[in-house]
């Protein structure tokens, strides 16, 4: 379990130092028609993590299937970068100014939340708060290597915005 609790540090950490490149005005732009800003960007990994960390926390019932056994569908799923994917609406961000300091700490507050709950509970337990859409219940594992290979998509789109940026 230490890999997965290091991965997820490593991940959201990783994000943190991404969102980290944008001053206020870079993290609000637009970088191209139909884009996100950076802004929203890390809006929406925010409000999705957050979601998951609830999640991850609890209520749970027993596991009647391999702890690990949709990581690598999450996985492939996440890292497909030629494939996009529409926000659930009760994660979509909103298209306002987002203020950096406050994103940079509710980022920071996911990541020692998600690092506290994967060293602290059962990840062979299965979520029972929250069923996911095309995958079912997650178990704590799935559900950590959720947040890693979502953040991990999310951390790819937040380059490609900052060079997009950064060359115009």
């Amino acid at each position: 379990m230490e890999k997965v609790i290091n991965e997820a540090n490593e991940t959201l950490l990783a994000l943190e130092n991404e969102r980290s490149k944008f001053d206020a005005t870079l993290l609000n732009k637009v970088p191209f028609n139909g884009s996100w800003t950076a802004g929203q960007v890390a809006e929406h990994v925010v409000l999705s993590n957050a979601g998951f960390l609830k999640v991850i926390n609890g209520p749970f019932m027993e596991t009647d299937k391999p702890a690990d056994l949709l990581v690598e569908t999450i996985k492939k799923d996440f890292l497909n970068f030629n494939v996009k994917y529409n926000s659930p609406e009760e994660i979509y961000p909103e298209h306002k100014a987002y203020n950096p300091p406050e994103l940079s700490g509710n980022l920071k507050l996911i990541r020692v939340g998600i690092s506290e709950a994967a060293g602290n509970l059962d990840l062979t337990k299965t979520c029972s708060a929250y069923k996911l859409p095309g995958y079912g219940f997650l178990t704590c594992l799935e559900a950590v290597y959720f947040v890693i290979y979502h953040t991990q998509r999310h951390i790819y789109q937040l380059k490609n915005i900052y060079n997009s940026l950064d060359s115009n």
